[in-house]
């Protein structure tokens, strides 16, 4: 069975519409075991709630040995980044969606103290999508954890911070990743 862990950000209380959750719904859709906490306090989190709440759905994504794709947006990233769980032996692939600047989330008070995570290249087969437009990483994902952490970005163009005030809703390239790794992942 294939498995997946999908981790929202900040503020983000799962809504309807939001390429997440359409995609949390297509993958149970396949008869994939699809895992997608509401992570608590999103409007005001605290680092170890959210390393404890990810913690504890990266376990029920990962029974019976299954190989999980975590799936990250935004916070998420960050959180996965610097917070995520000590054993990753299940993590089969790693999609990191539009990371926010750590420099960024510091002057953001709800939010600081997930900028002094010590960030490192998680398990797995590891990639970054973001745009070039994202105001919650001016510098650009490839300056702030692409060539730091080595791991490959791809860039969309215009794409604001990938969400659905960005028109980020359905996102047919991110599921179509998601079912086969092979496919590249486009602008909505």
């Amino acid at each position: 069975m294939r498995a997946f862990l999908l981790l929202h950000g900040w503020d983000n209380f799962r809504p309807a519409g939001h390429w997440q959750r359409e995609l949390a719904t297509a993958l149970t859709g396949d008869g994939a075991r699809v895992v997608y906490p509401q992570l608590p306090d999103a409007s005001s989190p605290t680092v170890e709630a959210w390393r404890e709440a990810a913690a504890a759905a990266f376990e029920e994504a990962a029974a019976d040995g299954a190989p999980v794709t975590v799936i990250c947006h935004s916070l998420g990233c960050l959180l996965w980044l610097g917070a995520r769980p000590a054993d990753e032996g299940a993590v089969e692939r790693v999609l990191l969606v539009a990371p926010p600047s750590q420099d960024v989330v510091a002057g953001i008070a709800e939010i600081a103290p997930f900028a002094g995570l010590a960030v490192t290249r998680p398990a797995g087969e590891v990639a970054i999508v973001a745009s070039d437009a994202d105001p919650y990483c001016p510098e650009g994902a490839e300056a702030a954890y692409g060539a730091p952490l080595g791991i490959p970005v791809t860039t969309i163009p215009g794409g604001g911070h990938l969400d659905l005030a960005a028109g980020y809703g359905d996102w047919p390239s991110v599921l179509a990743w998601a079912r086969d790794e092979t496919t590249a992942i486009v602008p909505r």
